[in-house]
Formats: C-alpha cells, sequence, structure tokens
C-alpha cells in the first residue's frame, strides 16, 4: 500500500524517533524509512500505509481525553504548574493534593477556554487546576473527585532544581579506586572477589592512601544457575544484586552450623585457593556452582527472632520487586531446556502454581538478597570508617538481559522487538549492539515512572555515589529493531526531565552523589544541562580536545566532573601506551582502516598528549611507563575536576583490557584477573602493602593536596 515517506518521517519526529543523526565523523547521516518502521513498530505504531499514519495520528488526538488526569506530572521545586482535567461535558469535579507526609491541598481551578472534544460521541470537556509553586519534594497524590462519586488518582512528583549532594567536594575535591570487583581477590576469597573483599578493598585505599571512594562495576544479579553471562554490563536485574558476590564466611549463620557442616564449607571454600592464583581466566560457573552449595547449607540454620525480624523488615521494604525477582529466579533454576523457554513459558497460571510449588525456593533468593544486602552495608559503613567521604560508588548498567528477570517484571514498560546499542564509532566501525531492551518511553510515563524510582531506591540505599552508565540514555537511546545491523537504528527520545528530575529527588534524598557517564555523540546542551540539575559528568583524559583538536589544558577541564586516565573499555594506561588496543581490535576484525593506519593515528594521539605533558614539566625525556603513568595522573591532579578517578589496573601495572566493545566469545571480555606488568596475580592483601600503589595514589594525593 501506498506509504508517504515524508508523512512517515514527521510521524516519526512526533513520537520522539530521530529520523536523522550526527554520526562520529561530523557527517548528518538520514535513517532509512523501513528502520524508521521497525522503530515504530517497538513503539507500538505499527505503520505500513498512509490509513495507519493517519489512524495513530487520530489516536493520539484522542488520547489526553480519554484520561481523567494525566499518568504522571514532574515538577522541579519551586515550579507553578496546570493541571488539565478531562470528564465528559458539564461534568463537576474537584481536584485536590494529598502530600506525601501528610495533609492536603485544594487546588484552584483556572481559566480554560477549550470547546469540547468530540470522542466517540460523546463530548469531553477539559478543566484546568492551579498547582503551586511552593510544594515540598517528594512524591505526592493528585485526586480528582467527580460528582459521581469517582475518584482518580495520578502521581505529581516534585523534584530538586539542582543536586547538592557534590557540593561538599568543592573546597576540598576528592580521588578514589576504580576496580572490576570480580577481577580481586584476596588469600580467602573463593575464585573471585566478593562483598568482603570490597569492604577490604574499600578499607585498605582509604586508612593507607586518602582515598574518598571505591568505584566498583555493576553488581547486578545474573542467572541464579550457571552458566553465568560474565558481563555485569548484561544482567537479568538492575535493581538487584548477584550471588555470586556474596561472601559465605560472613553469612551469621555460619558460625551456627555444626562443627563438620562448617569444616565442609570451609573445604568447599579452600578448593579455590588455587583459582586465585590464576591470571588467565576467572571462573564464575564454578564458583556459582560452590556458593549454591553452601547457600543451600547455610538455609537450613534456624535464625534467630531477631534475624527472621530484620529478613521481614527487608522484605517489606522491598516489597513486589523482591517477590517477583525471587520467584522468577525460583522458576529459573527448574528450567531445563534453553533460557529462551523460561520467558516463553511464564504465563500466568505458571506463576501462580509457581508461588505455591516454589514458596520454600521464593523464600531462599529472598533471604540471599537480605544477605547481599546487609552485606553492602557492612563494606559502605568500613569505607567511611576507614576515612572515605564518599564509600562505595555503585554502577548502573544501561539495560538487562532480553531474556531475564526485569524483561519479564517490567515487559508492561520495556519495548520489544527492539535492543540498545550504539551507531558507528572511531572505537567500533561497525557500531555495538547490547541486545538489551529499552524502556518505552510513554508506557514508563503511564507508570509514573514507578520502576525507574524503585529500582533506583534499592542502589542507592548503600551507595555513597551511583555512576550512571551511558546517562546520554536517559535522552535519548539508540534502538535496533531485530534483524537489523548494529549501524542500522535510531535515537528514540525519552523525557529528560522527568528521569532526571526523579533520579536527582532519590538521591537528594539519600545523600547520593551522581556521576553520568556522558561520553559518545550527544548534542551540546546536554552537558549544561546535566551540570545545571547537578549531576557530574565523565572526562577520560585520552577523548579531552579543544576547539582546535589539541589535548585540552587540565584547567580547562569541567570542574563538575569525574576524570580519569582511562575506563574498562580502554586497556589499562600501560596497555594503552604499548596500542594493544590496536592490535586487538585488527585481530578482532573491528577496524576499517589498515593496522598500519590505525596503529600510525593512534600513536600521533597519545604522543600529543605526552608533548602536553612534557610542556608542563611533568614527563621528563626517556621517562619509563611507570612514571609516564604517574605523569598523566598528575596532569589529572591539576584539573578542577571534583572528582578524580585512579583505576587499580593502574596502580599494578596491569596491561590487559578487560572489555573489547563490540565482541562477545571473540575476546575474554571481564574474565580477565587482577595481574601486574609480569603477569602475576596482585591480590587485595599484596595491594596493602604495593610500593606502586603507593607511588601512584601518593602522587595524586599530593597533587590534589597542592590545588
Amino acid at each position: 500500500m501506498a506509504l508517504d515517506s515524508t508523512a512517515l518521517r514527521d510521524l516519526a519526529r512526533d513520537l520522539g524517533v530521530g529520523t536523522d543523526f550526527w554520526g562520529w565523523d561530523g557527517t548528518l547521516r538520514s535513517v532509512a524509512d523501513d528502520t524508521l518502521q521497525a522503530v515504530l513498530a517497538g513503539l507500538g505504531a505499527e505503520v505500513h500505509s498512509d490509513e495507519d499514519i493517519a489512524r495513530i495520528r487520530r489516536e493520539r488526538e484522542q488520547e489526553p481525553w480519554r484520561r481523567t488526569l494525566p499518568p504522571v506530572t514532574v515538577l522541579r521545586q519551586g515550579q507553578a504548574a496546570e493541571v488539565p482535567v478531562h470528564v465528559d461535558h458539564g461534568t463537576m469535579v474537584q481536584l485536590h493534593l494529598e502530600l506525601e507526609e501528610g495533609g492536603h491541598r485544594d487546588l484552584p481551578q483556572v481559566e480554560d477556554f477549550t470547546p469540547p472534544f468530540d470522542l466517540d460521541g460523546v463530548l469531553r470537556g477539559r478543566a484546568r487546576f492551579a498547582l503551586p509553586g511552593d510544594l515540598p519534594l517528594g512524591w505526592h497524590r493528585l485526586v480528582a473527585q467527580l460528582e459521581s462519586g469517582q475518584r482518580v488518582e495520578a502521581d505529581v512528583v516534585i523534584t530538586p532544581s539542582r543536586l547538592t549532594t557534590a557540593d561538599a567536594f568543592g573546597s576540598h575535591r576528592a580521588f578514589g579506586v576504580q576496580a572490576q570487583l570480580y577481577s580481586v581477590r584476596s588469600q580467602r576469597s573463593w575464585g573471585i572477589g566478593d562483598l568482603a573483599d570490597m569492604r577490604d578493598l574499600a578499607a585498605i585505599t582509604a586508612a593507607r592512601h586518602g582515598a574518598d571512594f571505591l568505584l566498583v562495576n555493576p553488581l547486578h544479579a545474573s542467572y541464579p544457575t550457571p552458566p553465568m553471562e560474565p558481563s555485569p554490563y548484561l544482567p537479568v536485574t538492575r535493581r538487584f544484586t548477584s550471588h555470586l558476590y556474596l561472601s559465605i564466611e560472613d553469612v551469621p549463620e555460619f558460625s551456627r552450623l555444626p562443627e563438620h557442616a562448617r569444616q565442609r564449607l570451609r573445604l568447599l571454600g579452600q578448593e579455590f585457593a588455587d583459582a586465585n592464583q590464576r591470571a588467565d581466566h576467572l571462573e564464575r560457573d564454578r564458583v556459582l556452582a560452590a556458593k549454591l552449595e553452601a547457600l543451600n547449607e547455610l538455609y537450613s540454620v534456624p535464625r534467630t527472632p531477631g534475624r527472621q525480624a530484620l529478613l521481614d523488615a527487608y522484605r517489606a521494604r522491598e516489597g513486589e520487586g523482591l517477590e517477583d525477582f525471587a520467584l522468577w529466579c525460583a522458576i529459573a533454576e527448574q528450567v531445563h531446556g534453553t533460557r529462551d523457554d523460561l520467558l516463553r513459558d511464564l504465563d500466568a497460571a505458571t506463576i501462580e502454581q509457581a508461588r505455591t510449588e516454589l514458596a520454600d525456593r521464593i523464600d531462599f533468593h529472598a533471604w540471599v538478597q537480605w544477605l547481599l544486602d546487609q552485606q553492602m552495608a557492612s563494606a559502605q559503613a568500613a569505607a567511611v570508617e576507614a576515612g572515605m567521604r564518599i564509600g562505595i560508588m555503585h554502577d548502573l548498567a544501561v539495560g538487562v538481559e532480553q531474556i531475564g528477570a526485569d524483561s519479564w517484571r517490567l515487559r508492561d514498560v520495556l519495548a520489544d522487538g527492539v535492543a540498545v546499542g550504539a551507531p558507528a564509532d572511531q572505537y567500533n566501525q561497525q557500531g555495538q549492539n547490547w541486545d538489551q531492551p529499552p524502556w518505552h518511553p510513554e508506557r514508563l510515563r503511564d507508570a509514573s515512572y514507578r520502576p525507574w524510582r524503585d529500582m533506583l531506591r534499592t542502589l542507592m540505599r548503600h551507595a555513597g555515589a551511583l555512576r550512571i552508565d551511558h546517562v546520554l540514555g536517559l535522552f535519548r537511546l539508540w534502538w535496533i529493531p531485530r534483524g537489523h545491523s548494529a549501524a542500522d537504528g535510531a535515537y528514540v527520545h525519552y523525557d529528560h526531565e522527568a528521569m532526571i528530575g526523579i533520579l536527582a529527588l532519590e538521591a537528594e534524598r539519600s545523600g547520593t552523589v551522581v556521576i553520568g557517564e556522558d561520553l559518545g555523540t550527544f548534542e551540546p546542551w546536554v552537558r549544561d544541562y546535566l551540570s545545571d540539575r547537578g549531576i557530574l559528568g565523565t572526562s577520560i583524559l585520552w577523548f579531552e580536545f579543544n576547539s582546535e583538536g589539541r589535548p585540552l589544558p587540565p584547567e580547562n577541564y569541567r570542574r563538575l566532573c569525574m576524570a580519569s586516565v582511562n575506563t574498562h573499555d580502554l586497556p589499562p594506561t600501560a596497555g594503552y601506551l604499548a596500542g594493544v588496543h590496536v592490535e586487538l581490535r585488527h585481530r578482532l576484525g573491528l577496524l576499517e582502516r589498515s593496522l598500519e593506519e590505525e596503529h600510525a593515528a593512534d600513536a600521533a594521539g597519545r604522543e600529543e598528549v605526552l608533548e602536553s605533558l612534557r610542556e608542563e614539566g611533568l614527563l621528563p625525556a626517556g621517562a619509563g611507563v611507570e612514571d609516564t603513568v604517574i605523569a598523566l595522573h598528575r596532569h589529572l591532579a591539576r584539573t578542577p575536576s571534583l572528582l578524580l578517578g585512579v583505576s587499580l589496573v593502574d596502580c599494578v601495572g596491569e596491561r590487559r583490557i578487560q572489555n573489547q566493545p563490540g565482541t562477545d566469545e571473540e575476546y575474554a571480555n571481564w574474565r580477565i584477573p587482577l595481574a601486574d606488568a609480569a603477569g602475576q596475580v596482585v591480590s587485595i592483601d599484596d595491594i596493602a602493602t604495593d610500593e606502586r600503589t603507593a607511588r601512584l595514589l601518593g602522587a595524586v594525593r599530593e597533587g590534589i593536596s597542592s590545588r
């Protein structure tokens, strides 16, 4: 059937879909019509003809008239607004606001001369009421009382104009350590870094070196049984924590086991003594299987009345979200076919049957999450006690697996038939498909953004700071329709005022500093907007250039940001200086230029940065790798940036990259243990007395103190 391309593109823009975009090379690219049709289908707007376009426009015009109240109203504190109320023409309606902390406000009606609207043969009228600008922060409830006695409710969310949690570092900047927790083991680890290791690493870096935070990779949950997805950025849920990170010996019930049972679990843990010394590869699946065996043993220990009361309180606080996640884990344990079957078979009858038949396993998985919550609280408390002003900085991934707990439980607010990714850039010239279902912008709004709020509340409960991976996704995400290449997608826009406003509200309430990873292709105003809202940005030394394409002088760095030399998607600095990332991308077939051209371009870019260090007097001629790494960090210490992150891999001389974007099994992503320049494992116990770590962190501490 006929399809007017201009009308299609107009509709796409009206629905928040970008019809063109600027590529990393500065070229404006147009999105193909068939891609736009597929993306619109993901939004629930199937378009095959001009008649479909007319139908969708008609439905969207009618939508607000069908609702009595808008699904949610998100405002900044001090901002007055008017709320439209739609009722049958001539119907009387009153509106009041029930405040979160108690009490209510009657809202005055204001004039509205909008004529009635014919909706399916019924005239609908619009009244308008004023929301005052003096409402307190929080989640309030708008109540419309109709003359028929019907009561209609909706959320009003008052958010901070600006998040203030980072203001404390204005006169005394902070630095901290960035680590991939799973890769950092101690002598007592079970082959994988755990929450006890996180606690100890935070305490050591604070007390020995003056660090103010420890940034760790996302600790989100993967599948509850092997095999596990190795990427911490591809979880089954972003709200809850992986069983893998639990420290078995720190579970209080461990001490209440019979001696023979305690000995059996000790022997189980000791089986990983050799694994702790391996520098080539991490074995998540084996570790998870052993920890599940131990946890099942510990679960059989009766809890004291006090412990049971704490567990009950935790379950009540986390509510339906926790119960559904525990239910999903219990069902996932029973799957004997492919994991595709798990999502396909979760119909209402299966769910209700599982709630009864798997009640004990649901209790088990809720109990495990409680243990994890307690150990994260312990780690944050230890970090602060050791002197950290921020403590643990957690990391929020962009999304979740297509088949997982969130993709099931939150299916009503996630888009189907599309995946999140990124268009081509200079580091992956074929684009990236992260294979994650995105938030559906309108359905998330219709849910009052509560799924977003609930996730943030859980993550921020024991976080001194929260890093938001790809924070630009709160403005727009690159949607890739199923069956399309990663480069063949389109940007879909979100209500960033609502998303970031709610983020700021929950962070202000919990006292959490928020850092957004704002790297990549974005519109210039985005960084200014984040800064105005009190959200810190991210600066990576190798990516910072001035308008002339020269390395950015340290004094010109942003103040409201966390600056670091590298990121987990680049090699450690020692490896970057050697160009190992170029060799790796060539080996994996990810380059579009020849190896020689890439090496030359990469070396020229590095040399520009190093030359700027020489001009500053930080890098003497003939400096070795360690001195160069220290000089790069001294350079960053001269910036005004509020936070400075130092990668643990740089502290110990590691060269290997943790993750090569755009790859899966082609490279051992997220499976590289922490090792030094000689390839020898470096444990947390070593870090306490490691001279190289002391030199680098000492240089950073000295540089910050001298500013």
